[in-house]
């Protein structure tokens, strides 16, 4: 999402002079580092599961670990974004490390229950204490650090019940996983990390790009008819 940024976030600007905001579908590629990306992401624990189930853990270690690795390299020699493999290495290979100390395979997925645990107390303590986390990322990844949602009390009711929504799916999700680790459920584990991993992601992006573009646009058509907010008073 890296076109027309300014209108998303800045309500209060004069359309004609700004860019068309990309479609949703450009939106959500970006965030997701288009379908590539989304594949891309997943191979390494699909490589996990499969390998773990049919072997031991060590060798299914080191076949996910070699895959991040062959993709990240692939996306560098290919002069690609590397953002999305990164990231991807990265939790893989915590994951791993912690799982080769201990033995245990399901120790390859604590890093992301903890992290999702994180991650959703985050959320809901943000928009508790009205900084909307969801708000802040907006400004971040789609408004070039822009922030004049902030000015807006329609956008801030927005972002907060966007957070609160994005927490409590969070929550949910990693419960489910937390419950499977805790229960030794390892095969399922490993399919509860692939089925609710991005599924839920990508609908959470959809309600957000499509709800913050919809209570953008009727801030700016209420704003125009007539320009009854641009007079300024004498001296102003």
């Amino acid at each position: 999402m890296t076109t027309g940024q300014h209108r998303a976030a800045h309500p209060e600007s004069d359309p004609q002079g700004e860019e068309p905001l990309p479609t949703l579908a450009e939106q959500m590629a970006d965030q997701l580092g288009g379908w590539r990306g989304l594949v891309e992401s997943s191979i390494p624990v699909v490589v996990f599961v499969l390998a773990n189930i049919i072997g031991d853990l060590r060798p299914a270690v080191i076949a996910s670990v070699a895959v991040a690795l062959v993709i990240a390299g692939l996306r560098l020699a290919q002069r690609r974004p590397v953002r999305h493999a990164v990231n991807g290495l990265f939790g893989i290979a915590v994951g791993a490390a912690i799982a080769w100390r201990t033995g245990d395979e399901r120790d390859f997925y604590l890093p992301g229950i903890l992290y999702g645990i994180g991650y959703g107390l985050a959320l809901l303590v943000s928009a508790a204490i009205r900084q909307p986390l969801v708000g802040w990322i907006w400004s971040v990844l789609v408004a070039k650090g822009r922030s004049e949602w902030r000015d807006d009390p329609r956008l801030v009711r927005t972002f907060t019940g966007l957070t609160v929504l994005w927490g409590v799916v969070w929550l949910a999700k990693v419960g489910v996983q937390a419950g499977l680790y805790l229960a030794h459920q390892d095969t399922a584990l490993g399919v509860a990390r692939l089925a609710l991993g991005y599924p839920p992601y990508v609908l959470l992006l959809l309600i957000t790009v499509w709800t913050v573009r919809r209570v953008t646009r009727e801030s700016e058509s209420e704003a125009l008819p007539g320009d009854r907010t641009a007079p300024a008073p004498p001296g102003g």
